[in-house]
């Protein structure tokens, strides 16, 4: 699995014109944990960053890690994860857009490291630089999913 979403990475990146500029997001969420997760966990708190290119005049291609944090009911037992994902973004209007990233997450839970598939569909308002976005993130791995529902601001350093 690692193998295809590393030779997935290197295919995006070839496919988007290095000659065009994109820009840079940098953001934080927190969300509220459903499914799984729910039971053991009480909160989701994060940070996102993402590097963007334009593709056609409304489309954006891009690459997306960031740092989620699964915090324990008890205020212990904190789960964490770091996505490397493909992210893809298209604007309904100057002011709305519908994205997703699908990847891979490196999870860190209870002294183990693992990981599994990583998404998150998300809808954003955008407001000059700054946009605040709601999303579904979730992580699933052996029939186990991870998830939360989200609400974060992104801020984009470039176009």
């Amino acid at each position: 699995m690692k193998k295809v979403l590393l030779v997935g990475a290197i295919a995006l990146f070839g496919a988007v014109n290095a000659q065009t500029a994109g820009n840079f997001k940098l953001g934080a969420h927190v969300g509220l944990p459903v499914g799984d997760a729910s039971s053991s966990t009480s909160v989701l708190l994060g940070i996102d960053a993402a590097y963007m290119w334009p593709v056609a005049a409304e489309f954006n291609l891009g690459v997306a890690t960031g740092y989620s944090a699964w915090i324990g009911k008890s205020g212990h037992n904190t789960d964490s994860m770091i996505p490397i994902a493909a992210a893809a973004e298209y604007k309904l209007s100057p002011q709305f857009s519908l994205g997703v990233d699908l990847g891979y997450g490196l999870l860190f839970a209870s002294g183990t490291s693992d990981g599994g598939f990583y998404f998150q569909p998300k809808a954003a308002y955008h407001f000059g630089p700054s946009e605040v976005y709601v999303g579904y993130l979730g992580l699933s791995r052996n029939g186990y999913t991870a998830s939360a529902i989200n609400l974060g601001y992104a801020y984009s350093f470039g176009k």
